[in-house]
């Protein structure tokens, strides 16, 4: 079920409730209900620019009188995160001077926090300057160009071929375009093949950013558990079965964020489902190369059938393997839709930098050089990660993943969005597990901890999370059961 109904852009009053905590258990109630629904605006969960229920709907459906729902309008209102118009209602809007949680998420922890809340790794130094040496012959060259490449630079979409053929599926240049990272082509995609209203089966948990793109988009997410053990995959052949999704979004190399790995029997079961379904399969393959105890998986559309991926779409990126920062990701996919996203893409941005293309370039060409001693880096930050958190915090619990930048840490109670509150106060910035889940209520009891930072200072965050802990969180609200289970 999805919170919004896409036709009118209006929040139903049973879908909003479900979203939050009973008004009887929290005093005065009104304030509390309206500091939820601003959170929930801020975290992109209710979007900018939806109606809100009608003020007697949203007080039968929360079960309390149309004075406090009244009350919680007002308050809305005063402080920008709802506007109304004369016979249309009450709208969301977002405050001046505020700025949702997708971008604070990506912007620096401030003054001495540490920053726990995005799994991304950094760029060595010397790396990043040899590299830049070695493109500058390259770089003048194309000045004298007009640098438009809305495929992205021809030498950087065969290098990108060559690696997919490498790992076992032979790919020709043809099919891939080059993206401002691997976001940037699950919107293309979105855009080309989704209307306002489809179906797109996602996991559950997933990538924060991709469910934001399909929420923007309009599309209805249909989820499938991951758990602790994987996926179930009677489950997802059912689903897609009985759902038929016009596309379904996937992270089966070390799942963001459980970290699970996908096995190969399973794989095969996946594509043949979406293939009899006639569904779009789109596979992040983000984190693909930072297998840390297995062997790197081949490419998910390598277990298909001759001629059986033909609508198979695989994102990949250097955001997770090299820097965030470099902006550099890709698709493959039939040739025919290459062309097809190419030019949508041309509406936006017309093609990516040279300067950043070059630098990939260079970089992956020294992939076998850089990614072993990435790898030993990671294994190292994870070791020193679980010991802290076995030395600190001995009742939360996780399953060791075999890759990936991150753990999916059970703390055993709904106290992760409480606890990402009051560790801000303590110097570390984290992201409770609710930011993972394509539905409301879900992941309370979680927290994504990567381990992309130090071993010392991994330490001293799981420290001082356990100080936060013990010094005593706010009492949490009394929250409703959600009206669906995903």
């Amino acid at each position: 079920m999805d919170r919004v109904d896409r036709t009118d852009r209006t929040l139903g009053s049973r879908q909003l409730a479900a979203m939050l905590p009973a008004p009887a258990g929290t005093r005065p109630a009104y304030r509390h209900l309206a500091r939820s629904i601003s959170a929930l605006i801020l975290d992109g969960r209710i979007a900018l620019h939806v109606r809100l229920p009608a003020e007697r709907e949203l007080a039968a459906a929360l079960n309390t009188s149309r004075a406090t729902v009244t009350a919680v309008y007002d308050l809305l209102r005063e402080s920008g995160y709802a506007r109304s118009r004369q016979g249309a209602g009450t709208w969301t809007a977002l405050p001046d001077g505020q700025a949702p949680s997708g971008i604070t998420r990506l912007l620096g922890a401030q003054d001495t926090a540490i920053d726990l809340a995005r799994a991304a790794p950094g760029l060595p130094e010397q790396t990043l300057t040899e590299a830049l040496t070695r493109i500058a012959p390259q770089l003048a060259e194309h000045v004298h160009t007009p640098g438009y490449h809305p495929y992205g630079l021809p030498e950087l979409r065969a290098a990108v071929a060559e690696r997919f053929t490498r790992r076992g599926l032979a790919t020709r240049p043809e099919q891939i375009l080059v993206t401002s990272g691997a976001q940037h082509a699950l919107t293309l995609v979105l855009g080309l093949l989704c209307r306002p209203g489809d179906r797109v089966m996602v996991e559950n948990p997933s990538y924060p950013n991709a469910l934001e793109a399909m929420r923007r988009g309009r599309l209805r997410t249909v989820s499938v558990p991951v758990t602790d053990t994987g996926w179930d995959i009677e489950i997802v052949e059912s689903t897609v079965r009985q759902v038929v999704p016009q596309l379904a979004y996937l992270i089966p190399d070390f799942h963001n964020p459980t970290g699970s790995l996908m096995p190969e029997r399973d794989r095969a079961r996946v594509l043949r489902a979406t293939q009899r379904a006639g569904t779009w399969l789109v596979i992040d393959e983000t984190l693909a190369d930072l297998a840390l105890d297995v062997p790197a998986p081949p490419p998910f559309a390598s277990y298909g059938t001759p001629g059986g991926n033909s609508q198979v779409i695989t994102l990949g990126s250097m955001s997770k393997t090299h820097w965030g920062g470099l902006r550099i990701g890709w698709l493959r996919a039939p040739a025919r839709l290459v062309t097809e996203l190419a030019g949508q893409r041309v509406a936006t941005d017309m093609g990516g930098s040279v300067l950043d293309q070059l630098l990939a370039l260079a970089l992956l060409a020294q992939a076998e050089e850089l990614l072993p001693p990435r790898l030993e880096q990671l294994r190292r930050q994870r070791t020193a990660l679980t010991a802290a958190l076995v030395e600190h915090l001995p009742q939360w619990t996780w399953q060791l993943p075999p890759g990936g930048l991150s753990l999916w840490v059970d703390l055993g109670a709904p106290i992760a969005s409480s606890l990402a509150d009051r560790a801000r106060d303590y110097g570390v910035r984290i992201e409770g597990g609710a930011h993972f889940a394509p539905d409301p209520g879900l992941f309370e009891q979680r927290l994504r901890i990567p381990y992309t930072v130090p071993p010392d200072t991994l330490h001293e965050a799981v420290q001082r999370m356990a100080t936060a802990l013990a010094d005593g969180l706010p009492p949490t609200s009394t929250a409703r059961p959600p009206h669906w289970i995903a």
